[in-house]
């Protein structure tokens, strides 16, 4: 009855409302007639009408603001995707993109395309957008800077930091003592000039540093604490000093700059004695809470933005606002954590990409035209190494390091990349440099960026020094060694329980190392042992239930599967256990459509197409991170479909190719050291007519009769499957009953896939 009173209801209301709506309109028209409105209705201008719509709307500055953020993210995700293939780090092709996409290259092949995207009105919209995400990101910077390290080693990284920008400082304003008459802007004074050039000769890209630094393992040395210790010194010295700079250069002189460094004094200390208390009594009452409220949220943008808006208003520029905020949060890795991740996506993503657009557009190759101006940029180019590598690199040796340790040093200073745009377009606005001396200088920055880890690779090959690992121990040949690479920790431990179950009575000839690995772009310096800490803690202490003796690895990677690939194919390991992914675009039509798409275009996949590895329209059986190991391991590897997995007493094993021999050793080990029942499901006969299956099958009835059974039904019972907690299968066998009617798979217990 209720139901028939809801649909009544309904029915009364929209209906009702439909018509006193009907009726009204009739009405309205008869205002119409008597206000003498002239309708004019032409049905065959309707469609050209439309047409003048569309076209206007795609004129209105929110759709190319949106067609502009489109086009550059996705632009941008492409070359950092290459860049990131060939090794380097990604914004070196974020910044490429940038160029690409102005009046470089597709500026010049393409006008029309590229007055449509980006006409000269847009560029306000674009410019104010990046600028907020440039202080979204410098905040995240200063949040990123370990305050700690500089006290606790700051003797040695002071001098060898500061010597990393006095030296190349002097050596850019000796350069541009002799650019200066033919290159600076008309009505630039020298001191202006000079110091500009001083100051983009001396940028650290902090950010990019850390990443190699983790990357490539050096984290926990005691050179990666020095290095990363003179880049934090080094970032602080040069914002202070570009602060000083830009006053002196908005002031005229040096006299009349100490107004403006008096005012910015007075900030600091303020910020340092007034806010940053306040800012510590609210970082200890959220010292223990997981989340952080909307109200205490806002303070803290609120500040962030008071604290650029007085820079900016000062004369030393917004960003250093936003740095200064940031570096003054409250000292605690979890509550600096919750902002960064809170801002960081935005800022890097999608912001952030703005902003290479911009510099792109003010990047003009084509007006270094000639062969002495490509003489003039080699020359910044030499300049800028010399001054901030063997700067560096000289420092470091002076206070007692070794030579391979100090032109590590000095490689890694050398790198300069989004930092040194920064600068470069805060001259540009400040109108110090030209469109020329801007372009050579942004080249400069992609060359010292581009060249850190190749140099870098070359120290290691000429000093015959590899870096220091876990693996670099000595390999016992006789034992089992097992791989096990989790990210998730509940992965993680049922990899444990699995790999207990194949070496359980076996754990003198056995060894087995726990693998895992952190996005180098999702981890911080300043919390990178925590991490570390609460990935391992709860695999530590499954590993002690179990009796297991477990090695632990943890790495810094950009590229988490080749890692994977390379760790257990150097490692000489036996096998390699990984959990199965999800992927992001299972369980709706739009995501499946989408995941479909983005098999087809995804590079990676490509590339394995066109070797002839896959077909274009295959249909992977895993999740794209699973797939890439499953391309890239060379060693045996189980991936492991985890469904509550406990032990392995009860395991079936459908042998469905004559391949599946491979199986049998893993039922050995299985029913050797963990005393497993296993039930061999030989639907096509192979356990009979394939000789090497059916002599293995033998010899273990023979050894184990109470531990082995074979059934040759061809259906599977809903039953059975429920007593099983295990199935073991084969790569290939596993894609046969993909591609059949598997319903019954719903059923399925944890599988373990195996590919020889």
């Amino acid at each position: 009855m209720k139901n028939y009173k809801n649909t009544l209801f309904y029915i009364g209301v929209t209906g009702g409302f439909t018509a006193l709506i009907y009726w009204i309109l009739n009405k309205g028209k008869l205002l119409e007639a008597k206000e003498k409105i002239a309708i004019v209705s032409n049905e065959n201008d309707s469609w050209k009408d439309f047409l003048d719509s569309m076209a206007h709307n795609f004129q209105d500055p929110l759709a190319i603001l949106l067609a502009q953020i489109v086009m550059i993210i996705l632009t941008a995700r492409f070359f950092g995707w290459i860049f990131k293939r060939i090794g380097q780090p990604t914004v070196i092709g974020e910044i490429i993109a940038g160029i690409v996409l102005g009046p470089s290259l597709v500026g010049m092949y393409f006008p029309e395309f590229s007055a449509a995207l980006f006409p000269m009105e847009s560029l306000g919209n674009l410019k104010f957008l990046s600028q907020i995400g440039l202080i979204l990101f410098m905040f995240v910077i200063g949040m990123e800077l370990d305050i700690k390290v500089l006290k606790n080693k700051a003797s040695e990284a002071i001098v060898i930091s500061h010597a990393s920008i006095v030296i190349p400082f002097a050596m850019g304003i000796g350069l541009s003592y002799f650019v200066y008459n033919q290159f600076a802007p008309a009505g630039v004074e020298f001191l202006s000039f000079s110091l500009f050039m001083g100051i983009a000769m001396s940028i650290t890209a902090f950010p990019v540093l850390a990443r190699i630094v983790q990357e490539r393992g050096i984290h926990k040395t005691r050179l990666g604490a020095i290095v990363i210790t003179c880049a934090a010194a080094d970032d602080i010295t040069a914002w202070c000093l570009l602060a000083v700079v830009i006053a002196i250069v908005k002031a005229g002189d040096f006299v009349g700059s100490l107004y403006v460094i008096s005012l910015a004094l007075l900030y600091v200390l303020a910020m340092i004695y007034i806010v940053k208390p306040f800012l510590k009594r609210i970082g200890d009452l959220y010292a223990e809470k997981e989340t952080i409220g909307k109200p205490v949220m806002a303070i803290f943008f609120l500040l962030l933005i008071l604290s650029s808006y007085a820079t900016e208003v000062i004369g030393i520029h917004a960003l250093f606002g936003a740095f200064m905020m940031g570096s003054i949060m409250p000292d605690l890795s979890k509550f600096r954590l919750i902002f960064i991740e809170k801002v960081e996506d935005v800022s890097v993503i999608l912001l952030l990409p703005l902003f290479f657009v911009y510099t792109g557009l003010n990047t003009q190759v084509g007006l270094i035209n000639d062969a002495y101006l490509w003489k003039v940029t080699a020359a910044i180019i030499v300049v800028a190494v010399i001054g901030k590598f063997l700067g560096s690199a000289l420092a470091a040796k002076f206070v007692g390091q070794n030579w391979h340790d100090s032109l590590t040093i000095g490689a890694l200073m050398n790198t300069r990349g989004l930092m040194e745009l920064i600068v470069l377009n805060i001259g540009l606005e400040l109108k110090v440099l030209t469109p020329e001396v801007f372009t050579m200088m942004v080249i400069m920055a992609l060359v010292t960026t581009f060249m850190t880890g190749p140099a870098l690779n070359l120290l290691d090959f000429l000093f015959k020094k590899n870096r220091e690992t876990e693996l670099e121990e000595e390999i016992d040949s006789d034992k089992y060694r097992v791989l096990i690479s989790f990210g998730n920790i509940e992965k993680g431990k049922s990899l444990l329980r699995l790999a207990n179950n194949l070496t359980k009575k076996q754990k003198t000839t056995s060894s087995l190392t726990a693998l895992h690995l952190s996005q180098s772009d999702e981890l911080h310096s300043f919390n990178m042992e925590e991490i570390e800490k609460e990935s391992f803690e709860p695999i530590f202490e499954e590993s002690n239930q179990l009796g297991l003796e477990i090695d632990p690895i943890f790495r810094v990677t950009s590229d988490i599967e080749t890692e994977i690939a390379d760790i257990a194919n150097q490692g000489d390991f036996d096998l390699l256990l990984v959990g199965l992914g999800k992927s992001i675009f299972e369980g709706t039509l739009l995501g499946k459509v989408i995941g479909f798409t983005t098999r087809i275009i995804n590079p990676d996949r490509l590339i394995d197409k066109f070797k002839g590895k896959e077909g274009l329209f295959e249909n992977s059986p895993f999740d794209e991170r699973t797939r890439q190991i499953v391309t890239k391991t060379k060693k045996p590897l189980g991936i492991l479909i985890d469904n509550e997995f406990q032990d392995a007493n009860h395991v079936f094993v459908p042998i469905l190719k004559s391949d599946d021999s491979v199986l049998i050793d893993y039922v050995q080990k299985l029913i050797f050291n963990n005393n497993s029942k296993v039930t061999v499901l030989d639907m096509y006969g192979f356990a009979k007519n394939n000789f090497v299956i059916q002599s293995a099958i033998v010899s273990l009835l023979q050894k184990y009769p109470n531990n082995i059974s074979v059934i040759t039904e061809k259906g599977i019972n809903v039953t059975f499957l429920n007593q099983q907690d295990l199935m073991l299968i084969s790569l290939e066998s596993w894609k046969t009953i993909l591609g059949t009617n598997n319903d019954w798979l719903i059923d399925v217990p944890s599988v373990l896939i195996i590919k020889p």
